[in-house]
Parts: structure tokens; C-alpha cells; sequence
């Protein structure tokens, strides 16, 4: 019997991170056949060309899908889309997928989805049903639920919604969050060998900043000059940077980013990329994780580490108690970061809410043993 051909498409560091366990068992799977595209920030040396990252983890790319311009202007970002539909529409011809599998809701994914539906192939969708109402994210998250065949969702919460979209219940599977495999399987990196890998010290408080755009705000950096205003009175503090993603003016928060960083690189740094090994052993460590990732509402609460969420970009999404919300206004960002610093994990089902850290092995099974004729599907009204 012929393998059954599983194509990943990735175009970002934090993304690939995620698929990086389920990626390892399709290639060690007898029975299924790893194909990769790579995408997206991966090919830009401006993000820290991280598809060399892919390889050297022992996976061989496919195929390479150029598609990012060197602007983040709306009419940019459309642009990239139109190129990814173009360059998906040869790669995903030559390599005839059986199935493709994206996770999340960035606007490369979007031009990926477009185009397997069109070519007749199905997808399957990680991390559906989720809500984050301040960025075009939320939009482009449920337009590929309705165009994926498949749905791995983190919660029962989340899977209740993707139904509720009109997906068949027997299509849609609560496998927990990637992100917790990650951090039951690798083994983080000890404070020195951190430090030594960063060059820096990681003197308390340490904070770890990962601050992306509000793409549906009139202002899409609202909250960084903010923050960076918050940041200034903690003098003590050791501050990590990661640069925001290449969404509208993403290239503005990383220039105000970088000049903050100038004023004292003694104690304050930015990195293009830490890799999942790196970001997930400082989010380990940090005293505080602050600004509008989803890392901070999903991985940061299986660390201990409570998060300071910013403004609205992760507003609607589930969160664990431990995440702490506030106005992208700095005196408030100060107070909640000193009330943060103080929260106590104690009952694990308040900030463990997205699985048990066996995603991977569900994906496998769920691929092995599904029956798919077509990718054509009926909209389900409900029993």
C-alpha cells in the first residue's frame, strides 16, 4: 500500500517550533510520507533565515515558496498572499500532497489554504475555534476552518465553536495544544548555558518581550511606546526582546525595539529568532512574560510564569488565571507587571487548561486511521 503523502507548510519560527514533534513521527511513520514547504519569515534574512534551522533538525525541504516582500504596508501583506497563491499553486502541483496540514492564522497560510482547495486537497487545520478579536488573525483563523477537512483543536471549548462553524463533530478532535509537547519533551537549557548561548547575564527581574502588531487597529503599534515607557522604570531589570512578526508595521516596532535596546546593552537585547530551545528556556526563567503573544496565554502557564497581555490583539482567547490582562497604557502596565511577579501556581487545573503534552501521537493516529474520499464537505446544521 502506497504511503499516505503529509505535506507541512510552515513559514515561521514560532509556528515550526510547534510542529516540530509531529513533523519527527510523520518521518519515522512507516505507514506516511513527510513532505515540508517552507515559507514566509523563514526565507527572509531580515527574521534570521530559519529554514537552516529546519535542516539542521535533520528534516530535508521540499520545496521553498518565496512570498514576503521587504514591506509590512497592508497593500504589502496583500501582495504576499497573492505571490504565496502563485508559488503554492507549482509546489503543492509537483509535490501531490494526499493531505496538508497548517497550523494557526497568518496570511501566509491563508494563500496556502486558498490554493489546496482549489487543487482539491485537504487540509488539516491545528489550533481552529480560537478567538483574538484585535487582528485580522481571528478572520483568516475561521476562513481555513472552512476550508479544512480536518480540525485539531486545543480545547473542547475551541471544538465546540469550530462545530458551531458548521464542521461535522466527527471531523473535528480536541488534541491539546502543540506547544505543551514542547515543553514535556525538550530538554531546556540550564540559566548558564542560556546565558552563555545569549550572551548576556539573565539578572532578576528578567522579562521576556514578545510584542506583535494589533493588525485591525488604527493604530497597529498602539502599546509600544507604551510598554517601552513601563519598561524604562524597572532599572534593575534584565530585558529579552524577540522581533515582532512581519504583519503591518511590524518593521516599526522593531526599530523602536532596537533603539530602546541601544540605550543600555548591557542588560537589554533583541534577537531576529531564539528557536523554540532558547525561547522556550527563557520563558522558563523569566520572572515575567510580557506583551500580546499567544505564547504568553499557551506555553508560559506550563512554565510558571505568569504573563502580562497587552491591549486587545489576543483578546476573545482562552486564557488561564495566570495571565494578567491590561490597557496598553504605561502606568498601568506597571502595576500589572508588579502584580503579576507576585502570583502564586498553585492548582494546576487554573493554568493547565491545554492538554497533557500528547498532541503529536493524537495527529498520528487520527492521519493513519481517517477514511477521505474528497475534501468536498456538507455544512452541518446540527443534530
Amino acid at each position: 500500500m502506497a504511503k499516505r503523502k503529509i505535506c507541512i507548510i510552515t513559514g515561521t519560527r514560532a509556528e515550526y517550533g510547534l510542529l516540530y514533534w509531529l513533523m519527527k513521527k510523520i518521518q519515522q511513520d512507516l505507514d506516511l510520507e513527510l513532505q515540508i514547504i517552507a515559507t514566509g519569515m523563514h526565507l527572509s534574512p531580515e527574521f534570521g533565515l530559519t529554514y537552516k534551522q529546519i535542516e539542521e533538525d535533520g528534516f530535508i525541504i521540499n520545496e521553498k515558496v518565496e512570498m514576503l516582500l521587504s514591506s509590512d504596508t497592508p497593500t504589502a501583506v496583500a501582495k504576499s498572499v497573492g505571490l504565496g497563491t502563485i508559488g503554492f499553486s507549482e509546489s503543492l502541483s509537483r509535490l501531490k500532497p494526499d493531505l496538508i496540514i497548517i497550523l494557526g492564522d497568518r496570511f501566509e497560510l491563508l494563500s496556502v489554504a486558498q490554493t489546496a482547495l482549489l487543487l482539491k486537497i485537504p487540509i488539516a487545520h491545528i489550533h481552529g475555534g480560537e478567538k483574538t478579536f484585535g487582528a485580522y488573525d481571528d478572520s483568516i483563523r475561521h476562513a481555513i476552518t472552512k476550508m479544512s477537512y480536518l480540525h485539531f483543536v486545543s480545547t473542547d471549548e475551541h471544538r465546540k465553536r469550530v462545530i458551531r462553524l458548521g464542521e461535522h463533530p466527527s471531523r473535528v478532535f480536541n488534541v491539546g495544544a502543540p506547544g505543551v509537547e514542547n515543553i514535556k519533551k525538550l530538554n531546556l537549557l540550564t540559566k548558564c548555558e542560556l546565558e552563555e548561548s545569549l550572551e548576556i547575564s539573565l539578572q532578576e527581574p528578567l522579562f521576556l518581550i514578545t510584542h506583535h502588531p494589533t493588525t485591525l487597529s488604527q493604530n497597529p503599534i498602539e502599546g509600544t511606546v507604551e510598554l517601552l515607557e513601563a519598561l524604562d522604570h524597572f532599572e534593575n531589570a534584565t530585558i529579552i526582546f524577540t522581533k515582532a512578526n512581519a504583519d503591518d508595521h511590524g518593521r516599526e516596532i522593531n526599530k523602536l525595539i532596537a533603539k530602546f535596546v541601544s540605550n543600555d546593552l548591557n542588560k537589554r537585547k533583541m534577537f531576529d529568532s531564539l528557536g523554540q530551545l532558547r525561547y522556550l528556556s527563557l520563558l522558563k526563567y523569566a520572572s515575567v512574560s510580557v506583551g500580546n503573544s499567544s505564547s504568553g496565554l499557551l506555553e508560559a502557564p506550563y512554565l510558571k510564569t505568569p504573563t502580562v497581555n497587552i491591549g486587545d490583539r489576543q483578546k476573545g482567547r482562552v486564557r488561564p488565571e495566570s495571565v494578567f490582562d491590561c490597557s496598553p497604557n504605561s502606568i498601568e502596565i506597571i502595576k500589572t507587571i508588579r502584580k503579576a511577579m507576585e502570583y502564586s501556581f498553585q492548582e494546576k487545573e487554573k493554568y493547565e487548561i491545554f492538554g497533557d503534552g500528547d498532541t503529536s501521537m493524537k495527529i498520528i493516529e487520527i492521519l493513519k486511521n481517517t477514511v477521505i474520499n474528497s475534501p468536498m464537505k456538507e455544512f452541518y446544521d446540527g443534530e
